[in-house]
């Protein structure tokens, strides 16, 4: 899988709104994604499968479009790299 960073500039409050009208709308598209806030915006890292996935996905109008519908403006990309481990301990622990 390859992890790319969304860099999106801004009020926090707006473009976590933005961003779950996003979600909303790709459905189960979403194979592995963090969103991150930050003082001045959100960042959001999301796998594809692939880079060439990735760069086929960015450069796609109807991204673009997903993104202005959902009201967030046009994020700095950064294609970070192949990822070559994840270890989520959260997810094994029981509910209590």
């Amino acid at each position: 899988m390859y992890l790319a960073r969304y860099a999106f500039d801004g009020d926090p409050a707006e473009l976590e709104a933005g961003y779950r009208s996003l979600l909303a709308n790709l459905g189960d598209a979403i194979q592995l994604q963090l969103a991150v806030r930050r003082r001045d915006g959100i960042d959001v890292y999301d796998a594809c499968p692939n880079e060439a996935e990735f760069v086929a996905f960015t450069t796609n109008a109807e991204f673009r479009s997903a993104l202005t519908g959902a009201g967030l403006p046009a994020p700095r990309i950064d294609g970070l790299g192949d990822i070559v481990n994840l270890v989520d301990t959260a997810a094994h622990q029981s509910a209590g």
